[in-house]
């Protein structure tokens, strides 16, 4: 088939009064086809018409291909059915041909990224053997779009918790933050609405006011937005997480990190350089850290176990044992697991990540030494010395109470508030009949003395004679 431009040729030397066999010789073609060019007058090329095999049955072929929804294996078996004389590859080729089913594919478009204007952050599941055993695991990336810098860690499962705690380590990671946080359009961040109509959670938004930047969504469906993100997570679960062990998730977030600095220093052929290279040009545009930023932790309230530990998240962590009964803080990072009496930490655990349920996990200073809850017994506690300094009378209910208790004092303040609070002589009589029945429950007590009380009070006045 003889191109456009050699046609051009042909008739411009034709009407320069060049004969054929001269045109044929300098062109290089056969003599037969300068002539036909001559006579067609045309520089365009001829489209070839061929006849196809599946024109005949082109109406089946809509109608097949609507009700099968696109399946052409199920078209081309109808068809031959029916008596069909169609291959499978003519009928591909018609139907790719005629665009049957089929929109045309819009341009790819390029987006352009100033220095610190934008990173994009995602997260994508993925399994990595831990401790040889294939586990789920959520992958979580952010990335700088100017420099293409990379940092991903991650996890066992994804809530704001760990999608801040990651945010605030990458941001230490690159030295600040850009401009603005392009994300689809997940419920981990969004409140609601969608796009550029998105509304991050309030938690969320004062996260990124803190750091000084904002959260947007890329428009659904559009994908490409995300583009900087989303493309190395195969490299990620193909370059990294296949064919790995990795002892636990400490040590596969370790060798993440180390990974991440191992990729950032190699130089990249289709940027020209390193991503360090140009992060180094990227970095003075980024919003620096503040000076101070309060630790990222998850906040909960726990009363500790008759045992002394504490639940958090279906792991059991050991608080003192002095402790038994209180109700304390626990600052739930990362990384720790820290417990509080108010102002004051008590205790402090290395975070259970990816453990068994119920598991336990115990700082052996927290037990105490051995006899150590026989002598506590023996020793008087100062709710114990107040008792007994007001009423004596209670020292064999007090001395039981302790035993069956096991030293823990909240009991013993519960019992000195009733003293207290509630008329003497009905509290005498109420506890002598709790100590004769080996009643400790101070609900089930305090119940008694309310009843007694209400008793008293509907009990009639007899008339003095």
């Amino acid at each position: 088939m003889i191109d456009e431009d050699k046609r051009t040729t042909i008739l411009t030397l034709a009407a320069a009064g060049h004969g054929t066999r001269a045109i044929a010789k300098a062109v290089k073609v056969a003599r037969s086809t300068v002539k036909e060019i001559i006579k067609s007058g045309s520089k365009e090329v001829p489209r070839l018409v061929r006849a196809e095999l599946a024109e005949p049955y082109r109406e089946q072929i809509l109608e097949l291909h609507a009700r099968y929804k696109g399946h052409l294996g199920r078209v081309h078996e109808d068809l031959t059915h029916a008596g069909a004389a169609l291959s499978y590859q003519a009928l591909t080729a018609f139907v790719r041909r005629h665009g049957i089913g089929r929109e045309p594919k819009p341009p790819a478009g390029r987006y352009y990224f100033a220095p610190g204007s934008e990173m994009q952050h995602d997260t994508s599941p993925h399994h990595a053997k831990i401790a040889s055993i294939m586990t789920p695991v959520q992958t979580a990336s952010l990335v700088l779009c100017c420099s293409r810098l990379i940092y991903w860690q991650h996890y066992p499962r994804w809530t704001r918790f760990e999608c801040k705690g990651f945010l605030a380590e990458g941001i230490t990671y690159f030295g600040g933050s850009a401009g603005s946080c392009m994300l689809d359009n997940s419920h981990v961040v969004v409140a609601s609405g969608s796009g550029k109509d998105m509304i991050p959670a309030p938690e969320m938004a004062a996260f990124a006011e803190r750091y000084g930047f904002k959260f947007k969504a890329h428009e659904k469906g559009d994908a490409n937005r995300s583009a900087r993100v989303e493309a190395p997570f195969n490299r990620i679960d193909k370059g990294f997480l296949q064919g790995s062990d990795f002892a636990d998730w400490k040590d596969l977030n370790r060798r993440a990190r180390e990974k991440c600095d191992e990729w950032n220093a190699l130089f990249s052929t289709k940027l020209h350089a390193s991503r360090r290279e140009l992060f180094a040009a990227e970095q003075p545009f980024l919003k620096p850290l503040p000076l101070y930023v309060p630790e990222v932790y998850r906040l909960h309230t726990r009363i500790v176990d008759a045992e002394g530990y504490v639940h958090v998240n279906r792991t059991r962590y050991s608080a003192p044992y002095q402790l038994i009964g209180r109700t304390l803080e626990v600052r739930e990072t990362l990384e720790r697991v820290d417990l509080y009496e108010g102002p004051r930490r008590v205790a402090s655990h290395e975070r259970g990540w990816g453990v068994a349920v119920d598991t336990q996990i115990t700082d052996p200073a927290h037990r105490p030494p051995r006899g150590e809850l026989r002598r506590q017994l023996a020793l008087a506690s100062p709710e114990e010395t107040e008792i007994l300094q007001i009423e004596p009378q209670l020292a064999g209910y007090v001395a039981d109470l302790k035993k069956h208790v096991g030293g823990r004092r909240w009991p013993l303040r519960r019992l000195l508030s009733m003293l207290q609070d509630y008329p003497r002589a009905t509290f005498i009589a109420v506890a002598r009949d709790a100590h004769k029945y080996r009643l400790f429950e101070m609900d089930r007590l305090e119940d008694m003395i309310l009843r007694q009380i209400a008793a008293d009070f509907r009990k009639p006045e007899s008339d003095g004679e």
